[in-house]
């Protein structure tokens, strides 16, 4: 942590600097999900194909993975409230003139500037926060990057309540709001930077474009597996995640630290199960709604309102969690979130358009308490385990693994929903979520007895 010095500048009001940073995060999640229920709407004006809808998601997804380390290292150089207003700025440009898209790629390239924008706002709010916030630093970061997940399900309810009587331009224009008030209080109660003529900045141009090429590779391979599985379609993807790799470790200043993941292996697996949560929790918010649009048949108010039973199961689970994980440590309530997941994700396979549909509120309902227990289980676990400097790059990887589930769960939708939206997609899907759940168990028991291992040696 940062220790203050004389020429730190006072904060005028801590708690209001915190709700500056808070509002400014959530932009990012909420914009991730508010456009699932709009997803059928946009899908229909632009004429798109459901791989053409996965690309709209996911590059999003890419751009946000991309920016976030980069964006945290400029504002290191430049200062941290240049960069957080600034991307207040870009999110609003994007949200004033992304609902005047006259065509995809009109709609893309907003939503690209809206993601860099957004991008910008958690790496520049943390470092205020290392910066001026003193007083359980730590837990005011764990606090926001749950604030940020849990927020992202509360996307697609308000979505659906507004895209109701106003289409789908008004998932954009809600911004405004959170805008104005971050804006506000950040010029009014985050202090002028005070920038290091000492600090540089080195551009791992490089890395950027490997990195880049590493996961749209990735996804054109995932999305290509609806033709059947191609070896040499395979060949791209694995050859730049390699050349990523040992470029990155050879850099002083890489554009992602593989050398902190490579030698900490724990943590590494650790992200690895974020990752799986993310697929799970994300695959649910982008296509549970468009199956009960398209499926079910029930309007945008009405699946908003559906939605509402996973992003509240889940935020009343976080406290409810930690609780829990302070009592009885990590294994047990990780572990429950896991077959929580099992129970919910097998569920939902059993269920079908003719279900009712108090049976598919409980569905989502048990899904939002798994994914309540493993989000805020396994960002404890991570600062539990990484020291006080390593929090800033443990936080940075964390938001990168959301992104990276959040594009397989991207490339997941568009997979199995390129013939259409039906029961026997969506099991498709689901079956897919089912191994997955099943597969992240044994990682589980793994991270919690590493962290037992990790307690009493005293050591990463």
């Amino acid at each position: 942590m940062r220790e203050r010095n004389s020429s730190t500048p006072l904060v005028k009001n801590s708690k209001l600097l915190i709700t500056a940073i808070a509002l400014g995060v959530i932009l990012n999640p909420l914009n991730t999900t508010m456009i699932t229920v709009a997803l059928p709407d946009i899908q229909n004006d632009f004429l798109l194909t459901s791989k053409d809808i996965s690309w709209l998601i996911a590059s999003y997804f890419m751009i946000s993975a991309i920016c976030l380390p980069l964006i945290g290292k400029i504002s290191d150089v430049y200062g941290r409230k240049k960069i957080f207003i600034t991307g207040l700025i870009l999110v609003a440009i994007s949200s004033l003139m992304a609902p005047h898209s006259p065509n995809m790629i009109f709609l893309l390239g907003m939503r690209a500037i809206q993601a860099i924008g957004t991008s910008a706002l958690y790496p520049a709010g943390i470092g205020i926060i290392r910066t001026y916030i003193e007083k359980n630093q730590n837990r005011v970061i764990s606090t926001l990057s749950v604030f940020a997940t849990t927020s992202a399900a509360f996307g697609p309810t308000i979505s659906g309540l507004l895209v109701e009587f106003g289409g789908w331009p008004v998932i954009f224009y809600v911004n405004f709001p959170v805008i104005i008030l971050s804006t506000i209080l950040a010029f009014k109660y985050i202090p002028s930077d005070t920038i290091s003529t000492a600090k540089s900045f080195k551009w791992d141009v490089i890395g950027i474009v490997l990195f880049g090429l590493f996961l749209s590779s990735w996804m054109i391979f995932l999305l290509s597996l609806e033709e059947g599985f191609s070896l040499w379609r395979m060949f791209l993807p694995i050859l730049f995640t390699f050349l990523f790799y040992f470029f990155e470790k050879m850099k002083s200043e890489p554009f992602i630290n593989v050398k902190y993941l490579s030698k900490n292996l724990n943590v590494s697996l650790l992200y690895v199960q974020y990752i799986l949560a993310t697929v799970i929790f994300f695959s649910m918010l982008l296509a549970i709604p468009s199956y009960l649009q398209t499926v079910v048949k029930l309007d945008s108010k009405n699946v908003g309102l559906m939605m509402l039973s996973i992003s509240v199961f889940a935020m009343l689970m976080t406290p409810i969690a930690t609780r829990w994980i302070e009592k009885a440590g990590f294994r047990i309530p990780l572990l429950f979130g896991g077959i929580a997941g099992i129970v919910g994700v097998g569920l939902l396979l059993l269920s079908n358009q003719t279900s009712p549909l108090i049976w598919l509120f409980m569905i989502l309902a048990v899904i939002g308490i798994s994914n309540g227990a493993l989000n805020i289980g396994l960002q404890n676990l991570l600062y539990s385990i990484v020291t006080k400097q390593q929090s800033g790059i443990a936080s940075g990887l964390l938001m990168t693994s959301r992104f990276i589930g959040n594009v397989l769960a991207s490339s997941l939708f568009g997979v199995m929903f390129a013939t259409g939206m039906s029961d026997s997609s969506k099991n498709g899907m689901t079956v897919v979520l089912l191994l997955v759940t099943i597969f992240s168990i044994p990682g589980l028991f793994y991270i919690t007895k590493q962290r037992s291992h990790s307690e009493s040696e005293g050591t990463l």
